[in-house]
């Protein structure tokens, strides 16, 4: 089964080819940062634009490199949410649209159900049942995943997403954007433990995450020191970043005590944070436990996790339903089982 998949939940258009049988045969990725860099984040209506003008040629592009015709695909992936819901609608329309005239099926996929399915990308596919960290602009989720599609959510972030967080301390601290590999890049240049930051909501029992408290923390930091130099500012980003690390591999700790399962999956945007991986790596060698990561290119959003979460989805597929519906929130908990 040949599977289309499409990308459009934000500021990255994603388009990819996946066969059951030859594996990822195409991945096209364009990023919208040189786009939003100016406005200091992603405006919403610029990134739908750049959408609808990159989307069909690069679905033209991926079925002319693999010499691929309509007839030859079996469906249409696409994400249906949560993500900007203009962004979202043109790859709904897209999707669908193309499945009418090709007669095929298409079916919405939940980002994070895409993040989770980029672990199977790899050579050796993680096995089940694992704990899943969903780390990402918009989301920091802990989820005990017995079995593909189905989910349970341990904890999750009450205010701001670990990546949300990492973006608004690098305005603080005078950055650019994307706001995380810049935080974490000045953090390489700062001393270790000049600044102590708090682990928030690690004393107390739970999954859950908070990281406003500790957003205000670093700006009171910044605040008290009235002029900092560089110095002071890449001191300040490894005291937030090894906050930030350490609370989500506490978390993660108990996360895996409670399921008593032998692995740790991490997958989205922030997964690629190199902090984050050494962490893990040595939580795994503690708890003799396994750590599982998507390659680093699958690690932000892309098509090929989308193509691949269709593949899992295709039970649900529905030819007669051309409905364009588009999810700018949609809680994980209302996914469907797959035995449904």
């Amino acid at each position: 089964m040949r599977v289309l998949g499409i990308e459009t939940s934000c500021d990255e258009t994603g388009i990819a080819l996946y066969d059951d049988s030859l594996g990822l045969m195409a991945d096209l990725l364009y990023s919208q940062i040189d786009v939003h860099k100016a406005y200091g984040g992603v405006v919403p209506e610029l990134a739908s634009r750049d959408h609808i003008r990159k989307c069909l040629p690069m679905i033209d592009q991926i079925l002319t490199e693999t010499e691929t015709k309509p007839d030859q695909i079996d469906a249409i992936a696409f994400t249906e949410g949560p993500g900007l819901i203009g962004a979202l609608l043109v790859g709904a329309s897209i999707a669908k649209s193309l499945a009418l005239a090709w007669n095929i099926p298409a079916i919405g996929i939940h980002h994070m159900e895409g993040h989770l399915q980029a672990t199977q990308l790899t050579e050796t596919p993680t096995q089940y049942p694992f704990v899943a960290l969903l780390v990402s602009g918009g989301h920091t989720q802990l989820m005990a995943c017995s079995q593909p599609g189905e989910y349970e959510i341990l904890g999750e972030s009450m205010d701001d997403a670990a990546g949300e967080a990492f973006d608004k301390v690098a305005k603080m601290l005078g950055l650019g954007y994307p706001g995380g590999p810049q935080v974490a890049s000045l953090a390489t240049q700062g001393a270790k433990d000049r600044f102590h930051f708090p682990r928030p909501m690690t004393q107390k029992p739970g999954l859950n995450f908070s990281f406003s408290g500790l957003k205000t923390h670093t700006m009171n930091t910044l605040r008290a020191l009235k002029d900092p130099s560089d110095q002071d500012r890449a001191d300040i980003a490894r005291a937030f970043e090894e906050a930030v690390v350490e609370t989500i591999k506490i978390k993660c700790t108990r996360a895996l005590a409670q399921t008593g399962y032998p692995t740790l999956v991490l997958a989205g945007g922030v997964s690629a944070n190199t902090r984050l991986r050494a962490s893990l790596q040595t939580l795994s060698q503690t708890l003799k436990i396994e750590v599982s990561y998507p390659d680093l290119k699958f690690c932000t959003d892309n098509g090929a996790m989308i193509a691949i979460a269709g593949l899992l989805r295709r039970s649900q597929w529905q030819r007669d339903n051309h409905e364009i519906i588009a999810r700018p929130r949609w809680p994980m908990t209302e996914l469907q089982g797959l035995a449904t």
